[in-house]
C-alpha cells in the first residue's frame, strides 16, 4: 500500500537518495557525538546521589585506555557509514548527473 507512494510525492530513485542522504547524514552526526566523548566516566550503575547537588560525592573515573580506543573506533565506523550512504545518494540521485 505504501510502496507504490513515494515519500513527499517524489519519484522512487529521489526518495531513495533522500533516505541514503538523511540516514548518512544522522551517522554522521552519531560519529562526531561519540568522536567527542569525554575521558571521564560514570563510577557506577546507580546514581546514590540525593535530593541536593553535592560535588563531594561526585562518582566520576577517568576512562581506560579500551574504552577511549573503543569511542574513537566507533565514531570511524559511523563517519565512514554516513559518508557510504552519502555517497550513494548521490550515486542514486536522478536528479543530478555526476558526469
Amino acid at each position: 500500500m505504501f510502496a507504490s507512494r513515494p515519500l513527499l510525492g517524489a519519484s522512487l530513485p529521489t526518495s531513495i537518495a533522500l533516505g541514503f542522504y538523511l540516514v548518512g547524514s544522522f551517522l554522521l552526526l552519531a560519529g562526531f557525538f561519540f568522536g567527542n566523548r569525554g575521558p571521564v566516566r560514570p563510577k557506577g550503575d546507580v546514581d546514590t546521589g540525593g535530593m541536593l547537588y553535592n560535588p563531594a560525592k561526585r562518582r566520576l573515573r577517568w576512562a581506560t585506555r579500551d574504552e577511549q580506543e573503543e569511542s574513537i573506533n566507533s565514531s570511524a565506523v559511523f563517519v565512514v557509514l554516513g559518508v557510504v550512504l552519502i555517497v550513494l545518494g548521490a550515486a542514486s540521485d536522478n536528479r543530478h548527473a555526476l558526469f
